[in-house]
């Protein structure tokens, strides 16, 4: 890659990071359902008005927005909520990998080679050391709900694959419309409408930078960015940067909001990241679907640079079965 590219590559993954961060500035101005509802009618608005009719089928999207913009980002944002650091959290959701090369192996008959195997158990060796710091540095409420979002992104990884979407953009948007409604159903049901109207009657400067940052710079920015670094390389080539993101996204916290990064938690992060790298990007065994296993490998970390903010639209863009 050129080093303006590279550059771009690693400024993605820093701003993915640090999305992190503004969701945990954001969850004290909004309730966290009234928060991911906000964040998907901006970044649907007016984008939804400018990338034509849906290019890919009504089921694939009503089920990828369900199961990313729904599950996935209403149990990230109740998790946090719920008192899970921003840094863990940006750590313990690339776990997705593994839930993602598992789905893929049941749905897909994607068989997971030795190395793909042996990465997961990495991964989750990870996520067993992070439970222990969690265990006694945050609530196991939040630290389950964000597990719990990291198999929901699992799921709809896999949803996006079976999709192929031939426009990933179009695609994308139209997913964002999709949890809009629900969201601000369910917020207006579990949050309670007195809470969601001090919210938006509080509104401020910050709360307003906020919104505009997980919407536009995390989803439009970062999701173009990247986009145009797969069309220009390699998929295997622009995906290992996705690694970087709990590292921003752990570093940022611990300067911004002052989280105590623990030694555990850096042991955490070493097992997750070289066990997600393994199971992302390790080659597709021999006798499977290949191409298929091969592209959906590459998605997959490229996916997980998502875990900002943004939908899972690289993986779409990315060779796909």
């Amino acid at each position: 890659m050129r080093p303006v590219h590279t550059a771009l590559a690693v400024l993605v993954a820093a701003v993915w990071g640090f999305n992190f961060v503004v969701i945990e500035i954001g969850l004290g101005h909004f309730p966290p359902l009234l928060l991911s509802a906000l964040r998907f009618l901006v970044a649907a608005l007016p984008a939804v008005f400018f990338v034509g009719r849906p290019k890919a089928a009504w089921k694939w999207i009503i089920a990828v927005g369900v199961a990313l913009g729904i599950a996935k980002f209403g149990l990230l944002f109740t998790g946090m909520a719920a008192g899970m650091p921003a840094g863990l959290s940006s750590l313990v959701l690339q776990v997705q990998s593994v839930f993602t090369a598992v789905l893929a192996s049941l749905v897909l008959r994607e068989r997971p080679g030795r190395v793909r195997i042996a990465g997961m158990a990495v991964a989750l060796a990870g996520i067993a050391v992070a439970a222990v710091d969690g265990g006694t540095s945050g609530p196991v409420l939040g630290f389950t709900l964000v597990v719990a979002a990291a198999a929901c992104w699992g799921v709809s990884n896999v949803l996006t694959r079976k999709a192929s979407p031939p426009d990933a953009l179009n695609f994308m948007v139209w997913v964002c419309t999709v949890p809009v409604l629900p969201l601000f159903a369910l917020s207006l049901l579990l949050e309670g409408p007195e809470r969601d109207l001090a919210a938006l009657r509080g509104l401020d400067w910050s709360g307003v930078a906020v919104i505009a940052y997980v919407a536009w710079v995390s989803t439009v920015f970062g999701f173009g960015a990247w986009n145009h670094l797969l069309k220009r390389y390699p998929a295997s080539s622009v995906a290992p940067f996705s690694l970087l993101v709990p590292v921003f996204g752990m570093s940022s916290a611990a300067l911004v909001l002052g989280e105590e990064v623990s030694g555990l938690r850096w042991v955490a992060a070493l097992l997750l990241v070289g066990g997600v790298g393994m199971t992302s990007l390790a080659p597709a065994r021999a006798g499977t679907r290949t191409e298929a296993a091969e592209g959906g490998a590459a998605a997959d970390v490229a996916a997980a640079a998502v875990s900002a903010g943004s939908p899972p639209a690289a993986a779409a863009a990315s060779p796909a079965p």
